[in-house]
């Protein structure tokens, strides 16, 4: 485990973009190709527009993203195809993108998918941190046995009221209900987990991440236990973490 904490989200945005280039650059080298795996959301912001200016051979990467909410069309503001799709799938030249396609036949689109993301390890898994603690849509209490890699999900009160203070939708009634998500399972079998978390409303998450132990009422505490996990922080996010305590991770 490493931590770093910068002084701006533009800042540690870029420090986690040129820490995925190479990573991915380092698995092109080694086998001709890299697979990455995408989070979405506000917090992601800064790292996307660095990681777009990165020197990486993207003709060569397959990208996978995390979740989607279930039904949603993509031309939704809130969809994570439409996000992913804005800010990378179209600014860079792909060799291959694996979205989770939540409408239509479910069943279908889960087997599909479960085989594509199986078939070989990610290099590089972007996780983010939500406000309730939950990684991908793996709200508390998080299914931590389960070891499909895509999962039907219920979304918590807590998850849908941070959808609509970060402007995607306007009520909570809004929010669907379900979405599909990776496992926590699956997200472990990354090689590397890089977390881009910014902005003061992160702080009590990460705050809980390190102050519990492994727990699925804070599913982030599993990352902990990866053995190549990277959390990129601000001063704002990092405000109630005990630099002191976790200080020989420091980077």
């Amino acid at each position: 485990m490493k931590i770093s904490i910068s002084t701006t989200a533009v800042e540690m945005g870029r420090l986690a973009a040129i820490d995925v280039a190479r990573r991915l650059n380092q698995a092109i080298a080694e086998r001709g190709y890299a697979r990455l795996l995408l989070s979405t959301g506000a917090s992601q912001f800064e790292m996307f527009e660095s990681l777009i200016e990165q020197d990486v051979d993207w003709s060569k990467v397959d990208m996978f993203h995390l979740d989607e909410y279930i039904n949603l069309p993509i031309t939704h503001p809130a969809s994570f195809r439409k996000y992913l799709t804005e800010r990378f799938t179209s600014r860079v030249p792909l060799r291959n993108v694996y979205f989770v396609e939540a409408e239509g036949d479910l069943d279908a689109m889960l087997a599909k998918l479960n085989a594509e993301i199986t078939a070989a390890p990610i290099d590089v898994g972007l996780i983010g941190i939500g406000e309730n603690g939950h990684i991908a849509f793996n709200d508390p209490p998080a299914d931590f046995k389960t070891m499909d890699p895509y999962i039907v999900v219920n979304l918590n009160d807590t998850c849908k009221n941070q959808q609509v203070r970060e402007g995607w939708f306007a009520t909570p009634a809004d929010v669907p209900a379900q979405a599909v998500s990776m496992s926590v399972h699956q997200i472990m079998m990354c090689r590397a987990v890089i977390s881009v978390v910014p902005r003061a409303v992160k702080a009590d998450a990460i705050a809980k991440t390190f102050a519990n132990a492994v727990c699925n009422e804070v599913p982030a505490t599993m990352l902990k236990m990866h053995p190549d996990w990277t959390l990129y922080l601000e001063d704002l996010s990092a405000a109630k973490l005990d630099r002191a305590a976790w200080a020989e991770y420091m980077i």
